[in-house]
């Protein structure tokens, strides 16, 4: 049996312990630890540092994930990313079993897609994002960079949404529509007109 190579996590909140069952249902990869400013962690897995113990940590270990969600900051997930690319840390595509992606769609790297969600042909995800539990990206979606599809969304064939954007739980968006970068959906909205950047629909 091929060893499974090793994993950290940043960030050990709620969204967290959803990446953990992914991961573990994916069977690629060995979690190692996960990364916080806190002390301990609601998981099974220890906090072996914070982000400052990031370099050291990267001697035994070169695969890290962002696990941190995105509901009060645009930019969190954003910053890690980027420092662990200056850092030269890898950022795999974690895809669960009980999702289905297109063989046609691409996605970036770093982007974790949840159980039960469905990625559509000709569909292009972009790098450290989240396509949460049971969301939908349909055909030809262009989803920008550290994006976060929350639990349920419809996003319709063709749509755009520019990077750092939020899209809220069971949110439906109408095709063919443009979503700027910094954009938040709230929860349970049904847009129907395209929005301009930084741009809030609650």
């Amino acid at each position: 049996m091929k060893a499974k190579k090793k994993i950290i996590l940043i960030g050990a909140g709620g969204h967290c312990n959803s990446c953990i069952d992914v991961i573990e249902q994916e069977n690629r990869y060995k979690i190692v630890g996960l990364i916080d400013k806190k002390k301990k962690s609601n998981s099974k897995y220890k906090i072996i540092g914070t982000d400052k113990d990031l370099k050291k940590i990267k001697k035994n270990c070169n695969n890290i994930l962002v696990s941190i969600g995105q509901i009060k900051n645009f930019f969190a997930r954003e910053k890690i990313y980027k420092f662990g690319k200056k850092n030269n840390f890898n950022f795999p595509i974690i895809i669960s079993p009980n999702a289905f992606v297109s063989k046609e769609a691409k996605l970036g790297e770093g982007t974790i897609i949840m159980h039960g969600a469905i990625v559509n042909k000709n569909a292009k995800i972009g790098r450290n994002c989240i396509i949460n539990t049971g969301s939908i990206v349909e055909h030809d979606v262009h989803i920008g960079d550290n994006c976060h599809i929350s639990t349920g969304a419809i996003v319709n064939g063709g749509v755009t949404i520019g990077q750092n954007s939020f899209i809220g739980s069971g949110s439906v968006i109408k095709q063919s529509l443009k979503i700027g970068n910094q954009c938040f959906i709230n929860a349970k909205k049904f847009l129907q007109k395209s929005l301009k950047n930084n741009s809030k629909f609650l």
